[in-house]
């Protein structure tokens, strides 16, 4: 696994944006975003099931959406079954567009 995703992943989820109980600093996000943007397109298998794991409640000011993408450069899909009703909404969106792409069940 490549240096920039080992970083990205170990600073864990991203934080959390505009809810009332945010508790990210515009700074964090800048420095999550930059982060992510370092990654080189595409991923691999194994960085694409890492960065899965960074996903945080919300969509953190739209960073959410730039690592969905870049998720979705390696290999698809990353996720082959359903996430389950309890699951976060990013896994549940990925899941969905595999589905909806022809990629899973």
């Amino acid at each position: 696994m490549r240096a920039e995703v080992q970083t990205f992943v170990a600073d864990g989820p991203l934080p959390d944006g505009p809810l009332p109980d945010w508790d990210a600093s515009e700074e964090d996000i800048d420095r999550r975003d930059q982060q992510l943007r370092a990654i080189a397109r595409p991923v691999t298998g194994e960085e694409a099931k890492a960065l899965v794991s960074c996903f945080g409640r919300d969509d953190c000011y739209g960073v959410a959406w730039t690592l969905l993408h870049l998720i979705e450069t390696g290999p698809n899909p990353v996720l082959t079954t359903g996430p389950g009703p309890d699951s976060n909404e990013w896994h549940q969106r990925l899941y969905d567009r595999a589905v909806n792409g022809g990629l899973a069940p």
